[in-house]
């Protein structure tokens, strides 16, 4: 694992021992939390509100979140280099303010063009504040504890994923099976999320207002070692749709999917801070490694198993694998380069990542071949070889002066 980059003068620097998390990290989080749980009462619903209440076919569905996922990857890329020269509260409290109006537009849609202009007016809110926010906290930790800090926030982040489709059930069975009571609820959290952003204390940091060509040279090259992996293993990496459409081919009904995706995220949310703090005591190439071997594993069992009681086992799994692998790639990020270039390094990753997603689910469709069972084998078969790769690879991830804290 590496250091910050020593003549890095806005570099956080080293604290003894296990530095604790700051406000700032768990401002962030509850932040998260509230917006997630808005995104995830929608998500699980919403291919049905699209399909069976407005009426559009399938094709348009996947339409809808291409676009919706292609614009967030962009947005992240162009908002990651705007936190590296401006200041980075504001550009959080944009991008969560930017998606809860989305979800007022849901809210209002009768038809299908209005679902694609929320999905996309949310997407750019989602792309405008994920590398800022990541920035903050990074900002705000040592390698001693980046860690736990992210772990911690992915944590909190998605125990949103299991509240909200909680409550979206809920509601959804107590308001006699009608869709729209859930989008106007939806809208709560998701405006809590704006407010609470003014709680973030930011730090000043001088540079940020120096302008600057657009440039990728201040980016180390064991950076792009780990945007190389990260590459290869977002075009085998599915969405999660596929896997809750495995599940739907092999016999589950809409409420038994909704309980396997919080499942999955319970099971991320759980292990989240555990891994972080793993990967600040061990290394974090050895961590994502493994992570990536559970991902195999995952897949594997999803691509061969033809029994529904698989799945209860397989959803927790591929959580760990989310895991192992989340926020300890956005640490691990943060480790390798300097603070001047922090944000950009995140935007990087974080588009690198999207834009793989999206074209991992299309050729996943196009191979589906009404079982699935081609591509997710395929998926766990390559990615088992990324991960034997990483965890024998040492001097090639963790040389040119990282530091290993083993």
């Amino acid at each position: 694992m590496s250091e910050a980059t020593p003549a890095d003068p806005d570099a956080p620097r080293p604290a003894p021992g296990r530095p604790g998390l700051s406000h700032n990290v768990y401002v962030v989080s509850v932040v998260s939390f509230c917006q997630d749980t808005a995104s995830e009462i929608l998500y699980p619903v919403l291919p049905f509100f699209v399909t069976g209440v407005l009426g559009a076919p399938p094709a348009v569905l996947g339409l809808i979140e291409g676009l919706a996922d292609g614009t967030a990857s962009a947005m992240k890329a162009v908002s990651g280099r705007f936190a590296d020269l401006r200041r980075r509260r504001p550009l959080v409290a944009a991008g969560y303010g930017i998606s809860a109006f989305g979800k007022l537009i849901l809210a209002l849609a009768g038809a299908w063009p209005v679902v694609l202009a929320s999905r996309f007016t949310d997407r750019i809110g989602k792309g405008l504040r994920g590398p800022p926010r990541d920035a903050i906290i990074a900002d705000d930790t040592t390698p001693a504890n980046r860690g736990r800090a992210f772990g911690f926030h992915r944590a909190a982040d998605t125990a949103g994923a299991v509240c909200g489709p909680l409550i979206g059930l809920g509601l959804y069975e107590l308001v006699g099976h009608d869709f729209r009571p859930l989008f106007w609820m939806a809208l709560a959290p998701a405006v809590v999320s704006v407010l609470l952003v003014f709680l973030i204390r930011e730090r000043s940091a001088p540079h940020r207002h120096a302008v600057r060509a657009w440039s990728l040279r201040g980016l180390p090259r064991r950076y792009w070692k780990l945007i190389g992996l990260v590459a290869l293993l977002a075009l085998v990496n599915f969405p999660d749709t596929m896997l809750l459409l495995r599940a739907k081919d092999l016999g589950f009904g809409f409420a038994d999917v909704v309980i396997l995706y919080m499942l999955y995220n319970l099971s991320y949310a759980a292990l989240s801070y555990p891994a972080g703090a793993m990967s600040d005591r061990l290394n974090r190439r050895v961590v994502f490694g493994v992570g990536l071997l559970v991902f195999a594993v995952a897949y594997l069992g999803f691509g061969l198993t033809s029994t529904t009681w698989w799945m209860w086992l397989l959803f927790p799994v591929y959580g760990a694998y989310t895991a192992l692998t989340d926020g300890v790639s956005r640490a691990w990020v943060a480790d390798l380069v300097p603070a001047v270039v922090r944000g950009t390094a995140l935007g990087v990753h974080a588009a690198v990542s999207g834009a793989g997603l999206l074209m991992a689910g299309v050729w996943a469709g196009l191979a589906w071949n009404g079982t699935g069972h081609v591509p997710f084998i395929a998926a766990g078969g390559v990615t088992a070889v990324l991960g034997v790769v990483l965890l024998s690879a040492r001097s090639f991830f963790d040389g040119e002066g990282a530091q290993s804290a083993a």
